[in-house]
C-alpha cells in the first residue's frame, strides 16, 4: 500500500507528458491548409500547363488544380515560376504545397516531396526543323547541337541514353522552358531540343516547321508533385485523380485541352499565323466588340470567321454565301444584316447567330461540350446534329458528350445508319473537322495574339476563390 502514492505519481506523468505530446503535435500538411483556407500551387508559364490568355488563366494544370481547390473547399493561389529548378525549389521550401507544372515522372525530387497519380501518358521525342536533315539514329543527331531545359526529365533521359551512345552531347539551358527552345528551334538557332508528345501536340500550331525526328522513350507518365512532409495532402491528392478517371472527368478535362490537336496541317498552321500579323488586326475590335455584346470568347468568333473566310470580307462561295462570315441570304436578312460586305456588320451577325443556335442546345449540356455542340450545329445544321446524338445513344455512349457524339456524327454518311434517323445523309466528318479546326484556331489565338506582360521571369499569381 506505501508504494500506491508513488505509482499514481508515475501514471499522472505518463498521462501528462502523452497530453503534452499531443497537444504540441503540429498540424497536418492538409489540416495546414484547411485552416489557411488556401491552396498555394507553383507551375510553369507553359500552354501544355498554365498561362494567361484572354480569358485569365488557362491550362490544363490550371483547370486540374481549381477543381482540386474547389473540391477541398479552399482558395486557389496558383503562380508561375521561370523553370523546373525554381519549382522544386518552391515546393522544397514549403512555399508550395503542389508542384502542377507538366512534370514527368522521372524528374529528381527534392526531400519531403513525392510524385501524386499518373494523370496522362506522355512520349519524349527529338525534335528538328522542317527543311533541314532529318536524323535517322541518335548517332546522326549527336553530330548536331542538342539544347534542352535545365534539369528536365528530357536531360535525365538523355543521360541514360548516352550509356549506348557515347558520343551523344548535348546543352542544359538553366533558363529557358520547352516552348522557348521550340520556337529558338524553329528560327534554326540550333539543330534539336526534346519535347514531351503533349508540348509538341500543343506549340506546332505555333510553329509548323517543328517535326519529329526520333521517339526517345515510351510512354512516361505527367503527375503532379506534392508536399510529402507527412501523407496527409498525398492521400486527398490521390482521392481526386481516383474520383475524376472513375467518373470520366479527367478524360473531359484533357480533350478540351488537346483534342484540338490531333489534326495538324502544316501550310494551314503557317498560313494561319501569317495572317494574325497580317489580317487580324484590322477586324480585331469588331470581334471583341461583337463578342462582348453577345457574351461570348471573342477567340470563338474570330476562328469561326477565319475558318469560313480565312478573314476574307469579300469572299464568295459558289453556293451563295458571302462575307467574312459566310452568312446566306436568308441567315443575313434573319439577323438584320444588310450588306454581307460589310465586314463589321458580317461579324456582328455572325456573333448573333452563333448566340441563336447556342439556344438551341439543351441547357443539361455544360461546357465546353456546349460550345463544341454549338460550332458542330453552326456547320452542319442542328437537324443533322440531333440525329448523330440519336445514333451516339443507340451505341450505347453519351448523347450529350462532345467526344461520343464526335465519334458517330461520320456514320451520317452510310445508309445503314443514316436510314434510321429522321434527316437522312449528311456528310458527317464536315462538323468534326469544322470543330476540330476552330479549336485549333482559338488555341493559337490564345497563344498568339493575346498581350503578355513581357516579364515572364516575374511570378504570376492568379489568387482565385473556391468554385
Amino acid at each position: 500500500m506505501d508504494d500506491a502514492p508513488a505509482v499514481l505519481k508515475i501514471t499522472l506523468a505518463i498521462i501528462a507528458l502523452l497530453l503534452l505530446s499531443t497537444c504540441s503535435q503540429p498540424p497536418s500538411v492538409l489540416e495546414q491548409i484547411m485552416r489557411t483556407g488556401e491552396l498555394r500551387v507553383v507551375t510553369r508559364n507553359l500552354p501544355s500547363a498554365y498561362y494567361l490568355g484572354a480569358i485569365g488563366p488557362q491550362g490544363p494544370e490550371f483547370e486540374l488544380a481549381s477543381r482540386f481547390a474547389a473540391e477541398l473547399g479552399v482558395r486557389l493561389y496558383m503562380y508561375s515560376v521561370p523553370n523546373v529548378a525554381d519549382v522544386l525549389r518552391e515546393l522544397e521550401s514549403g512555399r508550395a504545397h503542389v508542384a502542377a507544372a507538366g512534370l514527368t515522372r522521372g524528374v529528381r525530387l527534392p526531400q519531403h516531396t513525392s510524385f501524386g497519380p499518373p494523370y496522362q501518358q506522355v512520349r519524349e521525342h527529338l525534335i528538328f526543323r522542317q527543311g533541314e536533315q532529318r536524323p535517322r539514329s541518335l548517332e546522326q543527331a549527336g553530330r548536331g547541337h542538342i539544347e534542352v531545359v535545365a534539369g528536365s526529365s528530357h536531360a535525365a533521359t538523355l543521360e541514360q541514353l548516352r550509356a549506348a551512345h557515347p558520343r551523344l552531347s548535348w546543352v542544359e539551358n538553366p533558363t529557358a522552358e520547352t516552348e522557348e527552345l521550340l520556337y529558338r528551334l524553329s528560327r534554326r538557332e540550333f539543330d534539336f531540343t526534346v519535347a514531351d508528345s503533349n508540348e509538341f501536340a500543343i506549340s506546332r500550331s505555333f510553329h509548323p516547321e517543328i517535326r519529329i525526328a526520333l521517339d526517345l522513350s515510351g510512354g512516361k507518365s505527367l503527375a503532379w508533385v506534392v508536399d510529402t512532409r507527412d501523407a496527409s495532402l498525398l492521400r486527398r491528392v490521390t482521392a481526386f485523380y481516383s474520383s475524376l478517371r472513375a467518373e470520366g472527368r479527367l478524360a473531359s478535362i484533357l480533350d478540351a485541352h488537346y483534342g484540338g490537336t490531333d489534326r495538324f496541317d502544316y501550310v494551314h498552321a503557317r498560313d494561319f499565323i501569317a495572317h494574325i500579323e497580317t489580317r487580324l488586326p484590322q477586324y480585331r475590335h469588331w470581334f471583341k466588340e461583337a463578342a462582348a455584346e453577345v457574351g461570348i470568347d471573342w477567340r470563338l468568333l474570330a476562328a469561326v470567321g477565319y475558318q469560313e473566310s480565312h478573314w476574307n470580307p469579300t469572299a464568295t462561295s459558289p453556293t451563295g454565301v458571302r462575307g467574312l462570315m459566310m452568312l446566306t441570304e436568308e441567315t443575313a436578312s434573319s439577323l438584320s444584316v444588310a450588306n454581307r460586305l460589310d465586314p463589321r456588320e458580317s461579324i456582328f451577325g455572325g456573333a448573333r447567330y452563333i448566340v441563336w443556335i447556342r439556344s438551341q442546345i439543351p441547357k443539361r449540356i455544360l461546357e465546353p461540350d456546349r460550345t463544341w455542340f454549338t460550332l458542330a450545329a453552326y456547320n452542319v445544321g442542328m437537324g443533322h446534329l440531333e440525329d448523330a446524338r440519336i445514333l451516339t445513344q443507340m451505341h450505347g455512349k453519351n448523347p450529350d458528350a462532345w467526344s461520343d457524339v464526335r465519334e458517330h456524327l461520320p456514320l451520317l454518311t452510310q445508309a445503314k445508319w443514316y436510314t434510321r434517323v429522321k434527316r437522312g445523309y449528311a456528310r458527317g466528318w464536315e462538323p468534326v473537322r469544322f470543330v476540330d479546326n476552330i479549336r485549333g484556331y482559338m488555341d493559337t489565338l490564345d497563344w498568339v495574339a493575346t498581350e503578355r506582360p513581357q516579364a515572364q521571369h516575374d511570378i504570376t499569381a492568379a489568387a482565385l476563390g473556391a468554385r
